[in-house]
């Protein structure tokens, strides 16, 4: 039988994806999965109201972690009878993305962080695209968000926020698959307790390589309120957000696609091109 807070949690979820309309019943959802309790609650949720969804893992060579991630996620979608789609960078690119981190990182001072969110974001558009997704879920969550806004606003430049909406992307575009963050009002914690009640497989531990970032900094700083701070920052961020679409929409008014892969990008050649070649900004 299902509690109250489970029934609140998921209200809020539907509420949210209802609000901002972030999808149908038409729609095919492709979800980011990362076998934790994030993405698999929002691959649950989505399965259990009725929406047309699979699922997309990135198995990053990280030895044991990966392969207890994919371990968990692999139960979880036979449980549920849900398509699982796995990409393997060793397929992909030749290593690990141990490796690969390392190599940039001898030209570039980048976070590990930092490096494996630029390639996955790529992969997973990509990806999703070519399994003919009309909607890409990912298990962004309040303290996610939260963090963004502190990140970019410490950078003094809320505009590289333009993507932490419920709802991503100003210029629809056939190459790019919007992005949804159903759990985007939830905290880590509801989540938590969520996954938890519902019983289903996810593995508990974080990622070992999410370490010496800024981000990491902030999260610290803000995990010492409590959740109605999270929620203000987020909730005054959204208030502000159509303005700094509408200023970034006035200076970019379409895609532009990078000159060397042809994936969507903000500037002439994407971030992931610019990684590879020691160029990144």
């Amino acid at each position: 039988m299902e509690n109250n807070f489970t029934k609140k949690f998921e209200s809020k979820v539907l509420e949210t994806i209802q609000k901002y309309k972030l999808c149908s019943k038409k729609d095919r959802i492709a979800v980011a999965c990362s076998g934790g309790k994030d993405s698999t609650t929002v691959l649950y949720l989505l399965h259990k109201f009725g929406f047309n969804v699979f699922a997309i893992y990135i198995n990053l060579r990280m030895s044991e972690y990966s392969e207890n991630c994919l371990k968990e996620l692999r139960r979880f979608c036979k449980m549920y009878e849900i398509k699982l789609h796995v990409l393997d960078t060793k397929q992909i690119y030749g290593s690990s993305m141990c490796f690969i981190r390392s190599r940039i990182q001898q030209k570039q001072k980048l976070s590990n962080c930092t490096i494996c969110g630029i390639m996955k974001r790529w992969l997973l558009n990509k990806k999703a695209r070519e399994l003919h997704a009309t909607k890409l879920a990912t298990g962004h969550n309040l303290d996610d968000e939260a963090e963004t806004v502190i990140v970019n606003y410490s950078k003094g430049n809320l505009l590289l926020g333009i993507n932490s909406g419920p709802a991503t992307g100003i210029v629809a575009d056939k190459k790019f698959v919007q992005r949804i963050k159903p759990l985007y009002f939830c905290s880590g914690k509801q989540i938590y307790e969520y996954a938890k009640n519902a019983e289903f497989p996810f593995w508990h531990e974080k990622c070992p390589c999410a370490i010496g970032s800024y981000r990491i900094d902030v999260r610290k700083f803000l995990n010492q309120f409590d959740d109605s701070v999270k929620e203000n920052i987020v909730n005054n961020f959204i208030k502000i957000l159509p303005k700094l679409r509408r200023e970034f929409f006035d200076k970019q008014k379409k895609v532009i696609y990078c000159s060397v892969c042809g994936e969507p990008s903000r500037n002439e050649i994407c971030s992931v091109c610019n990684l590879v070649s020691g160029k990144f900004k």
